[in-house]
């Protein structure tokens, strides 16, 4: 954040001070809390915070499923040693939900869905006064339709109330030393496959496999999208020299047949987050 003149009030500093602030007290008002935890920058800060404001208290619950990719949970348990969170993990089953399988375009909806229903059970069963999630600010004109299955939950969204973007919660991350604070945007690995295309255990490990290989050729922001036998990548537009490179592009090449795709596509448009989006006619939720 902007550094004043010696001697002044930065009101950038003052303003992100009084948002966490209130953040604070929104969570200690609630009492005891179970926190959705992904292990990505939002949800990180979020766990901290409740963490901070109610100590045992707050239970931080992370949902496992082929759709949710192992390097996530390796961070979530990282950072779970690392500022001694309660923390639990829990097996969900969207996957067995034909709705969920046939990926609507609503496809989330079924997911938090399957989420927040065991969520409250956890809750209802151990006296917990409230499930909470990771959105923020900036997701209030997103097409996020998991939201629908948070509000009939009754799921809170301390981030969001607090007013907080991105942008603040990865500075507050960076000042409370949480190895999140720069981690990129993270999604469950389905919303990798075109909607109304089937989702599939397979499809799901080729892709994680896929992105994995990318990030070992040091490729930090990729995402592999699954269009059949096409695996069409989207990274950062400073990193394409490098993978038009011929030894580099060999051995993407070579990486993603081995894993079933016959064809290897850059999108020249480059890295960028909900790119299926694109297509569709979207009610912000």
């Amino acid at each position: 954040m902007n550094q004043g003149a010696p001697g002044q009030v930065d009101e950038t500093d003052v303003s992100l001070a009084r948002k966490d602030q209130a953040l604070g007290d929104i969570l200690t008002r609630l009492g005891s809390v179970i926190v959705a935890f992904s292990g990505g920058s939002d949800s990180a800060y979020l766990a901290c915070a409740a963490t901070r404001a109610l100590g045992g208290q707050a239970l931080c619950v992370t949902a496992e499923s082929a759709s949710y990719p192992r390097h996530h949970r390796a961070a979530a348990l990282r950072l779970v040693a690392a500022r001694g969170l309660r923390h639990e993990f829990i097996t969900t089953l969207e996957m067995d939900r034909p709705e969920y399988r046939a990926n609507p375009a609503n496809r989330c909806y079924y997911c938090k869905q399957e989420l927040y229903g065991q969520l409250t059970r956890i809750a209802r069963e151990r006296g917990i006064a409230a499930i909470v999630d990771g959105n923020n600010a900036d997701d209030r004109g997103d097409y996020r339709p998991g939201r629908d299955a948070a509000r009939e939950a009754g799921v809170r969204s301390p981030l969001d109330e607090a007013g907080l973007t991105k942008a603040e919660i990865r500075e507050l991350s960076r000042r409370a030393g949480l190895p999140t604070w720069n981690e990129p945007a993270s999604a469950c690995l389905s919303s990798r496959i075109p909607y109304n295309v089937e989702v599939t255990e397979e499809k799901l490990r080729a892709i994680e496999q896929a992105e994995a290989l990318l990030r070992d050729l040091g490729f930090r922001l990729c995402r592999v999208r699954h269009h059949g036998d096409t695996a069409r990548l989207e990274i950062d537009a400073a990193d394409m020299p490098r993978a038009i490179d011929p030894a580099t592009r060999t051995a993407i090449v070579s990486g993603l047949r081995a894993l079933g795709f016959r064809y290897v596509a850059l999108d020249l448009q480059g890295y960028r987050t909900g790119s299926l989006n694109e297509g569709l006619t979207l009610r912000p939720v």
